[in-house]
């Protein structure tokens, strides 16, 4: 009697289901979970679902105020830079007005 499946057969069979499923173990590894384990390390947040390496972002880095600084003590050191840069623009404009006046006054000779 001829048998469909020999011990041939059957030992071929089992090789190449274990040799596919191997296979498919370390696809796995490679392209599912290798991934997030290296934006993990490299101090990302992985994100499954859309497969996404995330970087941290400081609020520092957002406000571009200094780390500890509050809100009122980065505003009133705006303020103060905004009332010196006012300050040197009124110098430069009164400075030009005396000139324009001394150049009016040697020009009509007075």
């Amino acid at each position: 009697m001829h048998r469909l499946l020999t011990m041939k057969r059957l030992s071929v069979l089992f090789l190449a289901t274990f040799a596919v499923l191997v296979g498919a173990v370390f696809a796995w590894q490679a392209l599912v979970v290798a991934p997030g384990e290296r934006c993990e390390a490299d101090g990302g947040w992985w994100d499954p679902g859309e497969e996404i390496c995330g970087r941290p972002v400081s609020i520092a880095e957002i406000t571009g105020r200094p780390i500890g600084q509050s809100r009122a003590e980065a505003s009133d050191a705006k303020n103060r830079e905004l009332i010196q840069l006012e300050d040197r623009l009124a110098a430069a404009r009164a400075e030009r007005d005396a000139e324009v006046r001394r150049q009016r006054e040697a020009l009509t000779g007075r």
